[in-house]
């Protein structure tokens, strides 16, 4: 009885830690969506400082995307060469030299470099952190432990845009402003990024190298080690499993990933879930919503507050999500996802398409339309977080076989961030040729999503990963 207690008590022991090491890991998520938010509340103050257009503004808010497709292109493959915990230095300090550059910077050049370079750290984080997680992860604790990197994602997104807020309104109410030591308060949005970078390289320094990656390079006792603290007793045949899987896995390479119509079919429809995710529109939201809120009439400091509400709404939608997933299931949550944004998108599109103008040309929306948008626009995020947003991640790590599953990742991944990148580039031009036309183009994908979901779309709930 009391080596049962014991045993209880040492489980509950190990499962802590490891909550705790894969909390340290996800720091990459809060990152990811920290970097791709923070530009928020900046992006009205950059037209201003660096007198650019539409056009050259939409190119340097979205050069951090460019570098997220490279990241995660190179991630996986610097994860295996250097490791999983020195990756994530590399990412560390990749974050924190964009933060203090494009915080500083004198242009909007130097600007969009230094973007790029966050971009870099981006993609490496999207890839690392699920991988690490998955591998350090005892088989019990898995799901709920990869489920915190969607929830680090948008948690970063949160505080970003509710750091701009509290910036933007310590500085009277505007991001151009001067705010500390004389600086803008725009670039002190992009600068409250450093600390945090810091934080994640000391973290992933204090934290143990992946026993699978361990295991790879021949160092078999380090690994035990590892595993003794995290499975106990277990350690030593859990080795032996990772050396037997390991000398039974091909070392594959991207001609696998070639068929008959230049790719797999499976590929194919992994790099669809990634471009429908993004060419809903969805990052619109979260990176020049402040400046679309302004178009129709609010404050900037109400226009930020506003966006904060949508990313607390995006936050308890992925609670939701966590929760039903493993219950509904992958295709069934993002048919009902296809069908929201699909309704909601519409009405946004017809609410600023109807729109009466101001002097400067710009939409007004009189009376209860201004409500309804913001109504549509939550309800829109929360169909997004539900569905898209989460299941797109599930389904590109557990659609694939073993053989081609990390190029596979590494291709839809790139795809994803090329995707986002040419909707983030090309929304401020839409936005001077009418908001009504660009939320009618993302309700047409958000429809064509419904019909690619329910014509190529197979359930895995419930499946083994072998079984793909």
């Amino acid at each position: 009885m009391a080596d049962m207690r014991d045993e209880a008590v040492a489980a509950e022991g190990s499962s802590l830690k490891v909550v705790m090491i894969a909390s340290v890991a996800a720091v990459g998520g809060f990152l990811f969506g920290y970097d791709t938010a923070v530009i928020n509340g900046a992006v009205g103050a950059l037209e201003a400082t660096f007198q650019a257009g539409d056009t050259a503004i939409g190119l340097s808010v979205s050069s951090a995307l460019i570098g997220s497709a490279i990241g995660a292109f190179m991630g996986g493959q610097l994860a295996d060469r250097l490791g999983r915990i020195r990756t994530m230095v590399v990412a560390s300090v990749l974050f924190s030299a964009s933060a203090l550059g494009s915080g500083l910077a004198f242009g909007l050049v130097d600007f969009s470099l230094w973007r790029l370079v966050g971009g870099v750290a981006v993609g490496m984080a999207s890839v690392i952190a699920p991988a690490y997680i998955a591998e350090i992860a005892p088989a019990h604790l898995r799901g709920r432990l990869g489920s915190l990197q969607q929830l680090a994602i948008v948690t970063g997104i949160f505080s970003a845009l509710l750091v701009d807020y509290g910036i933007a309104a310590g500085a009277g109410g505007s991001a151009q402003n001067p705010f500390w030591l004389g600086l803008g308060a725009w670039r002190w949005m992009l600068l409250s990024e450093l600390p945090v970078a810091i934080l994640y390289g000391i973290g992933a320094l204090m934290i143990p190298e992946s026993p699978r990656y361990l295991v790879a390079k021949h160092r078999d006792e380090k690994a035990r080690e590892v595993l003794r603290s995290i499975i106990g007793r277990r350690a030593e045949s859990k080795v032996e499993e990772i050396r037997q899987s390991l000398s039974g896995e091909q070392t594959g390479t991207f001609a696998d990933l070639r068929g008959r119509f230049g790719l797999l079919p499976i590929v194919w429809v992994g790099i669809g879930l990634s471009l429908f995710q993004q060419f809903v529109g969805i990052n619109v939201i979260f990176y020049y919503s402040s400046v679309l809120w302004q178009a129709v009439g609010f404050s900037e400091r109400d226009s930020l507050a506003i966006t904060v509400i949508t990313s607390v709404t995006n936050i308890v939608t992925t609670f939701i999500a966590i929760g039903t997933v493993d219950r509904f299931g992958r295709k069934p949550l993002l048919i009902v996802g296809s069908v929201g944004m699909s309704l909601t998108l519409g009405t946004m599109a017809y609410l600023f398409g109807t729109a009466g103008m101001d002097a400067a040309g710009k939409p007004v929306l009189e009376g209860t339309a201004g409500t309804l948008a913001l109504v549509a626009a939550n309800l829109y995020v929360f169909c997004f977080g539900l569905s898209w947003g989460p299941m797109v991640w599930v389904l590109l790590g557990e659609m694939f076989n073993n053989r081609i599953r990390a190029r596979a990742l590494a291709l839809a991944g790139s795809a994803q961030w090329v995707a986002n990148f040419l909707v983030s580039a090309t929304f401020p031009a839409l936005r001077t040729a009418g908001l009504g036309l660009a939320y009618g183009l993302y309700t047409a994908s958000a429809m064509a999503s419904l019909v690619f979901v329910l014509l190529f779309i197979r359930e895995t709930k419930g499946k083994e990963l072998e079984d793909m």
